[in-house]
């Protein structure tokens, strides 16, 4: 990881690990705090949001490929959260997924970090990754798409909701 948890840079983005500063708490209650955001993801975080990161943290000190990071815009803003973490209840499959503030919405912020840690991951060595989304969230499966993500269909497999889910293989290395 690089300078103050960089994880990775794209042309216009930095992915960096969130903190527990008043800064980045904020952004996060903005986030998080909205309707607009919260509605697609079940409702509102139920633990503190300084008890979010630190989970986030320990997430990736647990293993490097995962991880809940910020966004960072190129003024520096953090567009929101990116994340690669194993599916609950699965049996070694690994989501990724994006919560964006609505003021960056519309940037292709979200399909720019997702194809970037999704690279990351299958360089260190994932075999697939999913991404699951609540059915009427048209832009969360237009970024599905436009990642190359083929589509599974309606499923409960992983949390106790119908999601749309969607899945991309790792590309398939000839020597």
């Amino acid at each position: 990881m690089g300078a103050a948890g960089e994880v990775l840079c794209t042309e216009r983005l930095r992915l960096r690990c969130w903190t527990t500063s008043p800064d980045d708490l904020a952004r996060l209650e903005d986030i998080y705090g909205r309707d607009e955001v919260t509605r697609w993801l079940g409702g509102p975080p139920t633990v503190p949001l300084d008890e979010l990161v630190d989970r986030w943290q320990r997430v990736h000190r647990t293993d490097e490929r995962y991880g809940c990071w910020a966004v960072q815009r190129p003024d520096g803003v953090a567009a929101g959260t990116l994340l690669l973490k194993p599916l609950p209840q699965g049996v070694g499959e690994v989501e990724v997924g994006w919560h964006l503030h609505p003021d960056s919405w519309g940037h292709g912020y979200a399909t720019e970090a997702a194809r970037a840690v999704i690279q990351r991951a299958f360089e260190l060595g994932l075999p697939e990754v999913y991404a699951v989304v609540r059915p009427g969230n048209e832009p969360s499966m237009a970024v599905c798409r436009r990642l190359g993500m083929s589509p599974l269909g309606r499923m409960r497999r992983w949390y106790d909701v119908e999601l749309e889910a969607f899945r991309l293989m790792a590309p398939v290395v000839v020597d």
